[in-house]
């Protein structure tokens, strides 16, 4: 065989032409020298500059730090003044206040007990009754009546309001030289009390500094100073409540108010009242707890019958698919026998009782099927039934909660006494 040769045209087709980059820019010498120089000069003058700067924060760092801590000490030092003015002044009032105090002490004994009266009813008994008639209202159900508790319930509010009401007017009978007098502690209570704000206030910031937790910046646009009172008027204020609590001293005189016969009166109707809703809530508990317990030996008697007639839909399905297999033997053996060669294919005895098998076992499948359809019925029924109750004596139960353990607990804290 001849070997055959390539032409050389026939390899640039077939092979890949790789294209070759231009050579890199050169550079001389001198540029290479004044390329160095010039980052040696960068690079000096940047260290220079960055001397200069340290130097200069050094400086006003040390200077900010003095001057800070020299007006964190004088601001120190003005915020001890105040509390020792505030100290100063507030001792005055309380000293005030208890020659105040010491003079309406006599005139102010009934009036406390009224007062003392006033808030056990509306702290305590108005609460309480308006707790039970709250938790009466989560009754459930049929439960949820207008019953005597509930109706001896807003007669007893009624009763304690109407109480109430006459111990105000009573109250409002006071000498209106008690009414100027405690005028003039309240306003030295207010005084006293915002000067105790004002020291814990001042206080709190005296022991802050520097690095103490929660500090925070304001970003805001209103100003921070937001006084508006000078230091002249604060002192007027002060000194006005001290010469007003002096000029009632001198004025006032004892005068006292019996409310004995009052109080007796407001007592016994609330005593009565009382009594008549335990036992309007003992009567319906009785009655809850009757109607609770027939429902449960009703409930325990669904429970046997739902259990029993379960029993019995069980054994009917079971009755029915034994009679599947008789049917199917019977169908087997009337399809056997159709297979019986010329005259022998007669209606016999053995033709006719097979016949007449199926026709009483379809018979009695439809009879249990129809008694199943309707056992399967009275189930559903008494399910229903089942249910109903349990949620009957849910209910009572509830109820029973409500009125036994929470509405009487709560009422076995109701005080009433002789104030």
């Amino acid at each position: 065989m001849k070997e055959v040769k390539v032409k050389p045209t026939q390899t640039l087709y077939t092979n890949n032409v790789v294209a070759v980059p231009p050579p890199p820019p050169r550079f001389s010498l001198n540029e290479w020298y004044l390329n160095n120089r010039q980052r040696y000069r960068a690079c000096e003058d940047q260290q220079a500059l960055a001397d200069k700067i340290l130097a200069e924060c050094e400086r006003v760092r040390d200077e900010v730090k003095e001057r800070t801590l020299l007006n964190k000490r004088e601001v120190d030092h003005k915020i001890n003044e105040k509390i020792q003015d505030i100290e100063f002044n507030k001792h005055e009032i309380d000293r005030q206040r208890k020659v105040v105090c010491s003079e309406i002490e006599c005139l102010t004994l009934y009036k406390e007990r009224i007062m003392d009266a006033m808030a056990s009813l509306k702290d305590q008994s108005m609460r309480i009754c308006k707790k039970c008639l709250i938790f009466r209202e989560g009754r459930i159900g049929i439960d949820l009546c207008h019953d005597d508790v509930e109706r001896e319930l807003l007669k007893e509010i009624d009763v304690i309001e109407g109480a109430n009401k006459l111990l105000v007017r009573v109250l409002e009978q006071a000498n209106e030289q008690v009414r100027r007098l405690r005028s003039t502690i309240y306003f030295m209570d207010r005084d006293s009390e915002d000067k105790d704000n004002v020291l814990k206030i001042d206080g709190h910031n005296l022991s802050l500094n520097e690095n103490s937790m929660n500090l925070s910046l304001y970003y805001g646009y209103s100003p921070l100073d937001v006084a508006t009172i000078t230091v002249e008027e604060w002192e007027i204020a002060t000194t006005k409540n001290i010469e007003r609590a002096a000029k009632e001293i001198n004025s006032a005189r004892p005068l006292r108010a019996y409310v004995d016969v009052i109080l007796k009166q407001v007592i016994d109707d609330l005593v009565g009242q009382y009594h008549t809703v335990n036992d309007a809530f003992r009567r319906r508990i009785e009655e809850t707890k009757e109607s609770k317990y027939k429902l449960e030996i009703q409930h325990l008697e669904v429970v046997r019958q739902v259990n029993e007639m379960t029993r019995n839909i069980t054994d009917l399905e079971k009755a029915i698919a034994d009679k599947e297999g008789f049917m199917a033997l019977a169908h087997t053996r009337l399809g056997n026998r159709a297979q019986r060669p010329g005259a022998e294919l007669c209606r016999d005895l053995v033709e006719t009782n097979l016949v007449n098998e199926v026709r009483e076992l379809r018979h009695n499948t439809h009879t249990l099927q129809h008694m199943l359809s309707e056992a399967q019925a009275s189930l559903r029924y008494l399910l229903k039934i089942q249910i109903q109750l349990e949620e009957d004596i849910n209910i009572k139960t509830n109820t029973l909660k409500i009125d036994e353990v929470d509405c009487m607990t709560l009422r076995q804290s109701m005080d009433y006494h002789a104030y």
